[in-house]
C-alpha cells in the first residue's frame, strides 16, 4: 500500500470550482486560494435545510500513542454514505502547525482517506490561524499601549490575565518578561506565549454564528481586572470592531476535497483540553445547509470531547446529531489493557479483552446523553480475526451496533457498511433531546 503522502500526490484533484458545483454552490460566490481551496460566504446558510439534514458525530475511547484513527473513520464516512449514493460532507477542525511538526503529525486523515491537497491544509492553508494569532497580539499589544499610557493613574489595571499567542510549540516562549528597556512608564511584566489553538479567540471564533456575533463575543473578553477588582473587557478597550475586521475573511469556511474528489470543509481549530474541540458552527451549519448528511468529530475521547460537542456546541448552535461513532482500534483496546506498546501488533486476545472496559465506559457515556452508538473499528492488517470476532459479539450481547471499517484501506468502499449501519440507525432510531449528565461524588458531604 502507498503511504499517505504518496496517495495524496498522486490524486487527481477536481478544480475547487467543480467541487462547490457539487454542493449546489455557485462557482461565482466562492473565494478561490487557487485551484484546490476556496472559501465559501456565510450567505449559504439555511436555516431551513439545516432542520432536514442529518449531523453525525465522531468520537473515541481514550486515546493512546498509538492512534484511534478517528479523523480516518471521519473522512471515510462521508466517503461511504457517498458511495451508497447519499449526499454527504465532512467538516473538520484545522491542524495546527504545533501538533504538525511535534510528535502527532498532521490532521487530514490517512490512506485512502483524506481530505485533499494535505500538504496545504496541514501548512498555511488559507491563514485562518495566522488571522487569529493576529487578532490576539494586537489585543495584547494595545492592551499594553493602555497601560503606558496610564502608567500609575487610576486607569491602569492592576493585573493582566490576557497571554500572547503562536502557532509554534516553542518552549522558551511560554513564560517571558516584557516591557525590558522602555522606561518608567512601562513595568515589567511576566506574560507568556501559549499555542493559537489554545487561544480564547480560537474558541470564540468557533462559536461564533455571524460577523456581528463574533464581535460580540470578542467585546464581552476579559483582559485583566482594574483597581477596583473589577473586570475590564475588551469592550472597555473601544477596539472590538478592529480586531473583528482581522478576522472577518478567516469567518468564512474553507472548502476542500477528499482522496475521492468529494467535497469537505476544514475549518478553525480548537484544542479539546482548554477548548470545546470541535470545527466552528458556521462551518457545520454550511455542511448541513448544503448536504443530506454531515459527518462531524469531537476531540480527545467521548469523555472530553464528545462531552464539550454536546454540551457547549449543540447548546449554542441548536443543532443535534442523529447518529454518534465511538472509534476503536485493537491495538489501542491492548493499550489499555496493559501490553507496551511495542507488542501491541502481536494478537492477544486476553491482553485485549483487559481493555474492553475502556470501550464499555465510553458507550455508556454517550448513551446517558441519549445518544445512537454506532461501535466502529478502526481496521488495521495486524487485526486477528479471534480479536474482531470477541468485540463483535461483545457488542451484540449489549445491543449495541458494530461495525469494522476498511476506509484506511479502501477508501469509501471498504467505509460503506459503516455508512450503511449509520444510515440505518438514523432512520430507525427516533431522534432524543440532548441530556445534561451530572456527575456526582460519592462524599455524602458533597452536594
Amino acid at each position: 500500500m502507498l503511504s499517505a503522502i504518496e496517495i495524496s500526490r498522486t490524486t487527481k484533484l477536481d478544480h475547487i470550482g467543480t467541487v462547490a458545483g457539487k454542493l449546489g454552490i455557485n462557482a461565482d460566490d466562492i473565494v478561490q486560494y487557487g485551484r484546490h481551496i476556496a472559501k465559501v460566504p456565510l450567505s449559504y446558510i439555511n436555516d431551513e435545510k439545516i432542520k432536514k439534514s442529518n449531523l453525525i458525530l465522531v468520537t473515541a475511547i481514550t486515546p493512546t500513542k498509538a492512534g484511534i484513527g478517528k479523523t480516518v473513520t471521519s473522512i471515510s464516512l462521508s466517503l461511504g454514505l457517498n458511495k451508497i449514493g447519499k449526499k454527504a460532507i465532512v467538516a473538520l477542525r484545522e491542524p495546527s502547525l504545533g501538533p504538525c511538526f511535534g510528535m502527532k503529525g498532521g490532521a487530514t486523515g490517512g490512506g485512502y482517506a483524506q481530505v485533499l491537497p494535505m500538504d496545504a491544509i496541514n501548512l498555511h492553508f488559507t491563514g485562518d490561524f495566522h488571522a487569529i494569532t493576529s487578532a490576539n497580539n494586537m489585543i495584547s499589544a494595545l492592551l499594553d499601549n493602555h497601560q503606558y499610557h496610564y502608567h500609575q493613574k487610576p486607569e491602569a489595571l492592576e493585573s493582566i490575565v490576557w497571554r500572547r499567542v503562536l502557532d509554534v510549540n516553542d518552549r522558551s516562549l511560554r513564560s517571558v518578561i516584557t516591557n525590558i528597556g522602555q522606561g518608567v512608564k512601562a513595568d515589567l511584566m511576566e506574560t507568556g506565549f501559549d499555542i493559537t489553538p489554545a487561544s480564547e479567540i480560537m474558541a470564540l471564533f468557533c462559536l461564533a454564528t455571524s460577523l456581528e456575533d463574533l464581535e460580540a463575543r470578542i467585546e464581552r473578553v476579559v483582559l485583566g481586572y482594574k483597581q477596583d477588582k473589577s473586570p475590564f473587557t475588551v469592550k472597555e478597550l473601544g477596539v472590538a470592531g478592529a480586531i473583528t475586521v482581522l478576522l472577518k475573511d478567516a469567518l468564512m469556511p474553507n472548502l476542500v476535497q477528499t482522496t475521492e474528489n468529494t467535497p469537505a470543509f476544514v475549518h478553525g481549530g480548537p484544542f479539546a483540553n482548554i477548548a470545546h474541540g470541535c470545527n466552528s458552527i458556521i462551518a457545520t451549519k454550511i455542511a448541513l445547509s448544503v448536504a443530506d448528511y454531515v459527518v462531524t468529530e469531537a476531540g480527545f475521547g467521548s469523555d472530553l470531547g464528545a462531552e464539550k460537542f454536546l454540551d457547549i456546541k449543540c447548546r449554542l448552535s441548536g443543532l443535534t446529531p442523529k447518529a454518534t461513532v465511538l472509534v476503536l482500534s485493537t491495538q489501542a483496546l491492548k493499550l489499555h489493557g496493559g501490553v507496551p506498546y511495542e507488542e501491541t501488533k502481536k494478537p492477544d486476545l486476553e491482553a485485549m479483552k483487559k481493555g474492553i472496559p475502556n470501550m464499555e465506559r465510553h458507550v455508556a457515556n454517550l448513551r446517558s446523553f441519549g445518544q445512537s452508538v454506532i461501535v466502529s473499528l478502526n481496521h488495521y492488517p495486524f487485526d486477528a480475526d479471534s480479536e474482531i470476532e470477541y468485540i463483535r459479539n461483545w457488542c451484540k450481547e449489549r445491543n449495541v451496533s458494530f461495525v469494522v471499517n476498511y476506509g484506511f484501506e479502501t477508501g469509501g468502499e471498504g467505509a460503506s457498511d459503516l455508512a450503511r449501519e449509520v444510515v440505518r440507525v438514523i432512520e430507525e432510531t427516533p431522534s432524543a433531546p440532548i441530556l445534561y449528565v451530572r456527575r456526582c461524588r460519592s462524599d455524602k458531604n458533597e452536594d
